[in-house]
């Protein structure tokens, strides 16, 4: 379903972000996860895309296994690092084969063990000009929807890591919106004050399409700590610190802190008319069903305004 039906049908979206898995053992565990979630029937799902190739080819195949195997709607990654516009054709291609309705699109990682002196970038080096590429493809009636492909990009609550600066970040946001992207997810962040800001911001700078939040509970303080060396949105209220200090690092009591936080999130977001709720899974679903079940939401559906 095309991003703007979803909005149209739910109002207030809830969705779930997995990765694609490298084995086959690992594909089988996904989707015993992702049959616990379905039943919550969310409003879309997303995978996410490696920069490696193999991990590309696993997108691709997750994304269409999705689509043709569950009642869940995916949308899948797509990057600009290390592609040609050839290659982004063929892929948008058989996308739109499988009846794939929206893409979520981003810059990219830089792939590790380049050679020396290796450019990452071939023919798109920001998300705009994939954006851009993106829509010139739903120009041309590949889609079997009419207005191809819905166009996700995504935003940076608290600030984009490369971005020197607040302003310019806000005027690369503008261009991938004025490119023609459809909506927004942000990174995960843990203070509702930041997304609120982001939110201002991006008004003021007439952007008008929907935001949606993103969302991870807290499972592991190990956990913590791979977010805070991968940039991934890791600025820590100190009230958050404090509760994670009081467990002593019993694991349980780390995951109950995780999932009540996020809960508080989840319920003060609402309350301020948030377009969405995207639940950064890491590929589990325990502790997005526990936020869930206390928000005391039965399904995506319930979440309508």
């Amino acid at each position: 379903m095309h991003i703007r039906d979803i909005f149209a049908e739910h109002g207030t979206t809830f969705s779930f972000e997995f990765f694609p898995p490298k084995t086959m053992e690992g594909a089988e565990e996904l989707f015993a996860h992702i049959a616990a979630l379905e039943p919550l029937k969310p409003s879309f799902v997303s995978a996410t895309y490696g920069a490696g190739g193999s991990t590309r080819e696993m997108t691709h195949n997750l994304a269409v296994r999705l689509k043709t195997t569950t009642t869940l709607d995916p949308i899948p990654h797509l990057t600009c690092v290390g592609h040609t516009k050839g290659e982004i054709e063929a892929i948008l291609t058989r996308y739109a084969q499988a009846g794939i309705s929206n893409i979520m699109t981003l810059r990219g990682d830089v792939p590790r063990g380049l050679s020396a002196g290796e450019d990452p970038w071939r023919d798109f080096r920001y998300a705009s000009e994939l954006v851009s590429f993106i829509r010139s493809f739903n120009e041309r009636g590949v889609h079997p929807d009419k207005r191809g492909f819905g166009i996700g990009i995504a935003g940076y609550p608290e600030g984009h890591p490369e971005t020197p600066n607040r302003m310019l970040e806000m005027d690369r946001m503008k261009a991938k919106v004025d490119a023609g992207a459809d909506f927004i997810v942000t990174q995960l962040f843990f203070d509702n004050r930041d997304f609120y800001d982001f939110r201002a911001r991006c008004e003021l700078a007439g952007i008008r399409i929907p935001i949606i939040a993103g969302i991870m509970p807290i499972t592991s303080i190990p956990g913590m700590k791979r977010m805070a060396e991968l940039a991934l949105g890791a600025r820590y209220p100190a009230p958050l610190i404090r509760a994670i200090n009081r467990t002593a690092g019993d694991e349980e009591a780390v995951k109950r802190v995780g999932v009540h936080w996020a809960t508080e999130q989840c319920r003060d977001l609402l309350d301020h008319s948030v377009a969405g709720l995207h639940f950064y899974t890491l590929n589990r679903s325990s502790a997005t069903r526990d936020v869930y079940a206390t928000l005391g939401v039965k399904d995506s559906q319930g979440l309508k305004t």
